[in-house]
């Protein structure tokens, strides 16, 4: 199972920003990442420089909020509804959508949801909860 580190998780985000920028071809994944950096214009400017994407602190402390932590999230959300996992995830960010007029509205509705079951797993020390997950979103509908 491949898992990146935070370093290699900017890495490829500024890769795919550069790539987008010289029109190069991408595969697959870096397709998805690369409309969701186009999505968000206000994090072009931290997407330019790796190396200082790489030396930059993101602390939970701070009022910035982490545009690769974001732009990650956009892409768990988006490969959750391509296989509708967890179960139920697709109907329910479809309501949403519906509800609040984009797509892309209802990701960043997910997202507060996402996050909410990430924090309780790892503070009960208990494997996510994707019932609880979708039933979140579902109430946000």
């Amino acid at each position: 199972m491949f898992t990146p580190s935070s370093h290699d998780v900017r890495r490829f985000f500024c890769d795919v920003y550069r790539k987008a920028n010289a029109n190069e071809i991408m595969d697959p994944i870096e397709l998805i990442a690369r409309d969701w950096i186009m999505a968000h214009p206000e994090y072009h400017d931290q997407l330019q420089d790796v190396e200082a994407a790489i030396a930059r602190d993101y602390s939970v402390e701070g009022s910035e909020a982490n545009p690769f932590l974001h732009l990650s999230m956009h892409l768990s959300i988006t490969e959750q509804l391509s296989i509708d996992q967890p179960r139920g995830i697709r109907e329910a960010f479809v309501g949403l959508a519906r509800k609040l007029g984009t797509e892309h509205a209802a990701h960043h509705e997910i997202m507060e949801c996402l996050g909410e079951m990430i924090w309780n797993s790892q503070r009960r020390g208990v494997p996510p909860d994707g019932a609880a997950y979708v039933e979140a979103v579902k109430r946000r509908i």
